[in-house]
C-alpha cells in the first residue's frame, strides 16, 4: 500500500511526524507538504509562480520533500512526480487544530489537500487535532502536544479505508479529535455551519492609517448531530463524510428560471 502525508502546518510540524508513525506499519509513507505554515489556505494552487521541491529530513531522520508551495501543490506534487503510482491513501494532517463545520470546507489547507487528493481519484482523510491554546495553532515548527489518542484513532480510520476503500458517495473523511477524549468513540456526524464568528480588529498605523485583522471566537456548539456539538459538547472524535458533488437539489430550480 502507497500512504501518501501531507499537510498545512508545515513539512517540520509535530503533527505531520505524528500521523507518519501512526501508520507507517500499514504501507510505502511518501511525506510531501508545504515548506512553511499555509493554514486558512484553502484548496489555492500556485499557478504564477515556480514550485521549488527540497528534499529534506524530518525530526525522527526519515526522509521528506518540502514544497514551496500550498498544500493543494504539495499535493499535485506528491502524486505526480514524487511517488511512482498514486497512492491508495492520502492523509493530511495532523493538523494543530480542529477543522469543524461547512465554512472550514473552503478555508482548512489541511481540508483543500484531501479535497484535491478526492479530485483526483485518491480515497483520502483530513485529521485535525483539537487544541486548548490559540498560540499554537498557527506554529510552524514542533509543538510539545501528546498525538497518542490522536494517532490511535487516525490509524483506525485509515487502516479501515485501506482495508475497505471509501463507501459509494463519499469522496473523503473529514476527522477531529478532541483535546480531552472522553473515551475512543467516534462519532458519525454531519457538518455544522461554522466554526467561528468572524470580527473584524481595526487598528491604526503609527501614520494613523487604518489597517485590519480577520480574527474570530470559537462557536461552542452547534445542532445535535453536528460535528461542532459532538466535539465540543461530548468530547469524541468526530468523522464527517464529504462529497465533492456540491450540487444542491436541481427540483429546487423548477418554476425559479421561468
Amino acid at each position: 500500500m502507497g500512504i501518501l502525508i501531507t499537510n498545512d502546518d508545515g513539512v517540520n510540524s509535530s503533527g505531520i511526524i505524528a500521523a507518519k508513525k501512526a501508520v507507517e506499519d500499514l504501507g510505502n509513507i511518501d511525506v510531501v507538504a508545504p515548506a512553511t505554515q499555509q493554514s486558512g489556505i484553502g484548496h489555492a494552487l500556485t499557478l504564477f509562480e515556480p514550485i521549488r521541491i527540497t528534499a529534506t529530513k524530518l525530526s525522527d531522520g526519515s526522509e521528506a520533500y518540502s514544497v514551496s508551495g500550498t498544500p493543494t501543490d504539495a499535493l499535485i506534487i506528491g502524486i505526480y512526480e514524487i511517488t511512482d503510482e498514486k497512492p491508495d491513501l492520502v492523509i493530511s494532517g495532523i493538523n494543530i487544530g480542529e477543522n469543524l463545520g461547512m465554512s472550514e470546507l473552503t478555508t482548512s489547507g489541511t481540508i483543500g489537500a484531501a479535497m484535491e487528493a478526492a479530485v483526483n481519484g485518491v480515497p483520502a482523510l483530513s485529521v485535525s487535532l483539537q487544541v486548548s491554546r490559540g498560540d499554537i495553532k498557527f506554529h510552524d515548527g514542533h509543538v510539545d502536544l501528546d498525538f497518542s489518542h490522536a494517532q490511535k484513532i487516525m490509524r483506525r480510520v485509515a487502516k479501515r479505508i485501506l482495508e475497505r476503500g471509501l463507501p459509494e458517495g463519499v469522496d473523503f473523511l473529514n476527522l477531529n479529535i478532541p483535546s480531552s477524549p472522553d473515551s475512543d468513540r467516534i462519532k458519525l456526524t454531519r457538518l455544522g455551519t461554522r466554526m467561528y464568528r468572524i470580527h473584524i480588529q481595526k487598528r491604526l498605523d503609527p501614520r494613523g492609517r487604518p489597517y485590519y485583522w480577520i480574527d474570530g471566537d470559537p462557536v461552542e456548539d452547534d445542532k445535535e448531530g453536528t460535528d461542532v456539538h459532538a466535539l465540543k459538547q461530548e468530547s469524541c472524535a468526530t468523522i464527517t463524510p464529504i462529497s465533492l458533488d456540491c450540487t444542491a437539489d436541481l427540483n429546487a430550480m423548477d418554476g425559479w428560471m421561468d
